[in-house]
């Protein structure tokens, strides 16, 4: 069955019924992205996901996809690069190129920030081989104390951005009830050959391979905390048949959950075309 309605309680509906009754002002989306890093695995695919802190700000204790906001120095036009040019990806995400190259850049970067593992290499045919030693990881921290630029650390190593290795998945704009909000642009990997993933840290307290029915399936039972954007794309995962099959293109429209009040409720809405599997 497509679509969901959710229901919300707490302190979530109590903002979401200040903010439907124009009481309080909905908050600006930030742009961000969110990468999943896919493997194969017996009968189908493996990806990437890690679980939040439970004293993060946001989605405290759910588990997710690398990703995050796009930053200031996202969009640096020195960025060396090969593959669909911003102009191509702006198109995909009905975003302006500038918009487009940070949301790709933000996308390398947090994969790289969250797993260890990055999207470029020496050539436009050409991966990093292996980012696990010591040099890596002081550039992963400098990335992440922002101290270092994605561009920077690229022109440093000789290294281009590969968007190529990058697929459009979808794009998902946090319902106005929320007090955080995102408009985030999911983006699909598969996991480079001879890289491998690491447990960095950092915002996550658990890090796992997983298969997508599995996730949805823990998720049912609730031991694990999975927001709608998470398992709508699990379940999307969990219909393809390999790798290959979840990299193929896709066509990509903005989902805005819709907030209402009925039968003195607050609900969640989600399109009716989409999967909720829980």
């Amino acid at each position: 069955m497509g679509g969901g309605a959710i229901r919300i309680g707490g302190r979530l509906g109590e903002r979401a019924r200040e903010v439907l009754a124009g009481k309080q002002a909905p908050a600006w989306p930030r742009d961000a992205a969110t990468v999943m890093l896919l493997r194969p695995a017996a009968g189908g695919l493996e990806v990437y996901m890690l679980r939040r802190k439970s004293s993060m700000a946001f989605a405290p204790g759910a588990f997710v996809f690398p990703g995050g906001s796009v930053d200031a120095r996202d969009a640096d036009e020195q960025v060396a690069w090969a593959g669909p040019d911003p102009a191509e990806w702006g198109q995909v995400f009905d975003a302006p190129p500038q918009l487009a190259r940070a949301l790709v850049c933000a996308a390398v970067r947090e994969t790289f920030e969250e797993s260890g593992v990055l999207l470029a290499g020496p050539s436009a045919d050409a991966v990093v081989a292996d980012t696990t030693g010591p040099g890596w990881e002081a550039d992963r921290q400098a990335l992440l104390d922002r101290s270092l630029s994605l561009a920077e650390m690229l022109a440093r190593r000789s290294l281009v951005l590969r968007s190529d290795l990058l697929r459009p998945w979808s794009r998902w704009i946090t319902p106005v009830i929320e007090e955080r909000r995102f408009d985030a642009r999911f983006f699909a990997a598969a996991l480079p050959p001879e890289q491998r993933t690491r447990d960095v840290g950092g915002e996550a307290a658990e890090v796992a391979w997983v298969r997508p029915a599995d996730a949805i399936a823990q998720g049912r039972a609730r031991q694990i905390v999975l927001w709608p954007p998470t398992a709508v794309t699990l379940a999307e995962l969990a219909a393809c048949p390999d790798v290959t099959a979840a990299l193929a293109p896709r066509t990509v429209r903005p989902v805005l959950p819709e907030a209402s009040v009925a039968e003195g409720a607050v609900w969640l809405t989600l399109p009716a075309e989409l999967e909720y599997p829980l």
